[in-house]
């Protein structure tokens, strides 16, 4: 299927308003970048009521956001801890605001988003410590929440996703906290290999090879093995015993194919696994509803997805 209409005039003028995209941009370039894309994610914010505070995180006090449905305050709800993308290296609660309250609203979720710590500042293991981190806090303040801390989601997107599969991955491996499902959205899931999508969408793509090779420097030490699970988790020995599993990747995005190798390694180790790839689309675009109507529509879908899932759960 051709890239969707909408998406190529945005690929279009983003590539003409970012020259820096054509070249490794730095860090305050990404940051800036990021944010002003950003702002094309559509919520009603009037529908959901939020809450601001700060746990302490391995090296810091970490900023994190709570979301509920306006009208489900009062209510124990299930969990989602929510890791915003941005390459390691950009995006905030802020900028992922609008996104995290579209699932909290789809959802039925009371969703917590993390303010992790950003490379270059803080190079790797720091995010992902910290995401470990955000997993336990949660949990162990389940009951002050209003969360029903045996129906908790982890998930995220791009970069996000990275931490929330390595993050379930951590608590499987370690016996932690339980996870009832994990949510990926565009994930990054393989640093280690160039798939035939990173090879065919390089250049010319809402995120091209100069920012992943970017991002990818200013977020690790020198020395460190990419085939590390815990920076490309495709590459974990076994999959086998995590939770229940939504992929969705989009048909233009560099990272298409690891998510597909992904959900084909969950399957194949006896994981519940629901993948969808979605034509014409570009990555992250399930953040651009001011452009495209299927952002509305997959955020809904992921919504019901969840719902399901956490229901089936609890029957079983």
């Amino acid at each position: 299927m051709p890239l969707d209409p909408r998406a190529q005039r945005l690929l279009t003028m983003i590539s003409a308003s970012s020259p820096a995209a054509r070249r490794r941009p730095t860090p305050a370039e990404r940051r800036q970048s990021l944010a002003k894309l950003m702002q094309l994610a559509r919520a009603d914010m009037n529908a959901v009521a939020t809450r601001d505070g700060t746990f302490p995180g391995p090296a810091s006090e970490l900023r994190y956001r709570l979301y509920a449905s306006a009208d489900r305050t009062q209510d124990i709800l299930p969990g989602f801890v929510f890791f915003h993308g941005g390459g390691m290296v950009a995006g905030s609660i802020d900028t992922h605001d609008r996104v995290a309250a579209a699932l909290a609203i789809a959802t039925s979720c009371r969703l917590i988003s993390i303010d992790y710590r950003l490379a270059p500042e803080h190079k790797f293991p720091a995010a992902i410590e910290d995401a470990i981190a955000a997993v336990d806090f949660t949990a162990r303040s389940a009951a002050e929440f209003g969360i029903d801390g045996a129906r908790l989601v982890v998930g995220g997107d791009s970069a996000g996703a990275t931490m929330a599969a390595i993050a379930c991955q951590h608590a499987l491996c370690n016996r932690g906290t339980p996870i009832a499902a994990q949510c990926l959205i565009c994930p990054v899931l393989d640093y280690a290999a160039c798939s035939p999508s990173r090879e065919a969408f390089a250049d010319d793509a809402l995120i091209d090879r100069a920012t992943l090779d970017a991002d990818l420097s200013d977020y690790l030490p020198e020395g460190v093995d990419l085939a590390d699970p815990r920076i490309s988790p495709l590459r974990a020995a076994s999959l086998a015993g995590l939770p229940a599993t939504i992929i969705h990747t989009a048909e233009f995005d560099p990272m298409r194919d690891e998510g597909y190798a992904y959900a084909k390694r969950l399957a194949d180790a006896g994981v519940a696994v629901d993948h969808t790839c979605h034509d014409g689309m570009v990555h992250n675009f399930h953040a651009m509803g001011a452009v495209l109507p299927q952002a509305a529509q997959v955020l809904a879908g992921i919504g019901e997805q969840i719902r399901q899932l956490l229901a089936s759960s609890t029957a079983n």
